[in-house]
């Protein structure tokens, strides 16, 4: 029995869950989120509750996958009705003597210590804004956000040395000593 799977996921007021098949829509404050589950897994909206039930067929449920792909449909679900209503945001540091970002446009340009600017275009549904060194990621839907925060971090990611890179706000960059000359 999957343990998240078995969780109804509760719908907050202003949010609208369409389900059409194996298509599963959230519109909400914040946009509008869409995905389609596994043909394994039974998606259905209670109407006294408020909230989604994600389910699967009895027989099936000693298949491992198949209880995989049960609590996978059901935290999506969750994640999308979250975006919708409160987003999602990351935090990124840039890191190092000059290094800086920049907006221009539907890009991000990035001094990171090579000879040219690194631009990168802002994916739809995603928005970004810089303040000097911090760069602030934000969007409804969880995996956008956390992909282009990926993308960032690794065209420059920090080096142990001297902390130098893009790195998340709240990540720690473990310290090395480095070499030690004379005696």
């Amino acid at each position: 029995m999957s343990r998240i799977g078995k969780k109804p996921v509760e719908v907050p007021k202003g949010v609208k869950v369409s389900i059409s098949g194996r298509s599963v829509s959230v519109e909400g404050p914040k946009g509008t989120l869409g995905f389609e589950h596994h043909p394994d897994v039974n998606v259905a909206w209670d109407e006294d509750e408020k909230s989604v039930i994600v389910t699967i067929d009895e027989s099936r449920e000693r298949d491992r996958k198949v209880r995989a792909q049960w609590g996978t449909a059901r935290a999506l679900i969750a994640n999308m009705i979250r975006g919708v209503t409160e987003g999602y945001e990351k935090k990124m540091e840039v890191v190092g003597v000059g290094w800086t970002a920049a907006m221009s446009g539907q890009n991000i340009d990035l001094k990171v210590g090579y000879a040219n600017t690194i631009r990168m275009p802002i994916p739809q549904g995603v928005s970004v804004s810089v303040e000097k060194q911090l760069v602030t990621i934000t969007g409804a839907d969880k995996q956008a956000v956390g992909a282009f925060a990926a993308d960032m971090r690794a065209k420059r990611k920090p080096e142990p040395y001297n902390g130098k890179g893009i790195k998340y706000a709240d990540e720690v960059i473990k310290k090395k000593q480095g070499k030690q000359f004379g005696a």
